[in-house]
């Protein structure tokens, strides 16, 4: 029989884990090449798997809600129209093998007491998933031994490959280790600082308990990481965009008879943050370690909403290298693709600069994150009019103006004050210098 192993692919950098969410196809079924076979979830989106080949589900290896790496093979398919059933040898088979890993897993829970919860972060920083917290928590793996593996994943992460390479080879390491003879005059060593524990929320009456879905989760860590991560600094700038507002005026009508969608301002914006960073590079770049990656592309992302409330940043790849026609039908594709949750895998990899419209929740500034690997991010706020002073040859008057504040948040540890508030400035230079005169 003729079978094609089906590999879980990789959906994006960064990305080496993906929850499987529902199997749209059963063992059994024919599926044609092409056609969805499976539903999952990453950190990152949610993404329909087709099936490479033709043929009859033979075997799914994953269950619903188990994680699956990048690589593993998720299920079989016969290309011939065979399907093969375990034996009942087999079946034994893999039923001594699972009591043999339920009694070693239940021996090492006997012999080791953990009565601590593991946090997030250990003391050394270094971040664990819920997944491997979670393998950690059911074999008894105390943080101190967390920390003691070398994880093979991104900046040093310990995967779930790494964490049972451990538990395997954990009765072969001594379980104690002789105490060195110190000084009598040898200080007393200082305690390890205990890990911090979650904050006990009490729940009074009347209250509700909702559960946060998978995303709100996995943005919840996004943030808290970012913020452990890069010290933030935030610069404003005031722009004056009266140009910019009446020209969209002008054009937004026939634009919308013509291509049958609205012309918004961020095409604009990111016209000009792209302007900048060609100006700036140094903006254009994510921290490795002790070493900096300077980006070639300018791919910026757009925070986009989706229809759970919860937000997403698909990329415009390459946004240097596009007019602002293009940019404004690049920003309408990737919007609704948000909204009716479409977006792929590719829509939302690649970002190297990200910008957020708080104006579009009426806000006039933010204070935004950081979206990890990238070291800044703009938030742009409401336009409002307001009076103004204007400088004339025969003198300043006050009169009425568009304007707008710009958020700059960027990472203290390669972004210096100076290059972080000349940025921004230089996005706002570009703004006001918009030419009334453009044509789409």
């Amino acid at each position: 029989m003729s079978q094609v192993e089906i590999r879980l692919p990789k959906m994006g950098e960064s990305v080496t884990e993906a929850t499987i969410t529902n199997w749209i196809k059963s063992v059994g079924d024919t599926i044609e090449i092409d056609e969805p076979l499976v539903e999952v979830a990453t950190d990152k989106v949610d993404n329909e798997l087709p099936s490479e080949v033709s043929g009859t589900v033979v075997k799914i290896f994953f269950e619903v809600d188990e994680v699956a790496q990048v690589g593993d093979v998720i299920a079989l398919i016969s290309t011939n129209g065979e399907v093969t059933v375990d034996t009942k040898e087999d079946v034994k088979e893999v039923a001594k093998v699972a009591e043999s890993v339920d009694k070693t897993v239940n021996d090492a829970i006997a012999a080791v007491n953990v009565s601590e919860d593991l946090d997030k972060n250990g003391p050394s920083g270094k971040f664990y998933s819920p997944l491997v917290r979670s393998i950690a928590e059911k074999e008894g793996i105390a943080m101190n031994e967390l920390e003691s593996i070398n994880g093979t994943g991104q900046s040093g992460r310990v995967t779930k490959k790494d964490i049972f390479d451990f538990i395997e080879n954990r009765g072969n390491t001594p379980t104690a280790v002789k105490e060195v003879a110190k000084p009598a005059n040898a200080p007393a060593p200082k305690a390890a600082a205990p890990a911090p524990k979650p904050m006990n929320v009490p729940v009074m009456e009347g209250d509700e308990i909702i559960e946060m879905d998978r995303m709100r989760k996995l943005i919840s860590e996004h943030m808290v990481r970012s913020k452990h991560t890069s010290p933030h600094v935030t610069s404003f700038v005031e722009a004056d965009v009266t140009e910019i507002w009446n020209w969209r005026n002008k054009i937004k009508n026939d634009f919308k008879a013509r291509e049958g969608e609205n012309f918004t301002f961020t095409p604009v914006f990111i016209e000009a943050i792209a302007k900048a960073i060609k100006d700036f590079p140094k903006i254009n770049i994510s921290v490795d370690g002790d070493r900096i990656i300077q980006r070639k592309d300018i791919n910026i992302g757009m925070a986009a909403a989706l229809p759970s409330g919860n937000l997403i940043v698909p990329v415009i790849k390459q946004a240097d290298r596009m007019n602002l026609f293009g940019l404004a039908k690049k920003v309408n594709e990737l919007a609704n693709k948000a909204r009716e949750n479409k977006l792929s895998a590719d829509d939302i990899q690649g970002g190297t600069y990200t910008m957020t419209n708080v104006g579009t929740f009426g806000n006039v500034m933010g204070t935004p994150i950081i979206n990890q690997p990238q070291v800044a991010i703009m938030a742009v706020g409401a336009i409002r009019k307001v009076p103004a002073v204007i400088e004339t040859p025969d003198g300043d008057f006050i009169g009425i103006r568009y304007k707008m504040f710009l958020s700059h948040s960027y990472d203290h540890r390669v972004v210096d004050g100076a290059l972080g508030g000349m940025f921004v400035r230089r996005v706002a230079d570009y703004l006001e210098q918009f030419d009334p005169n453009t044509k789409l």
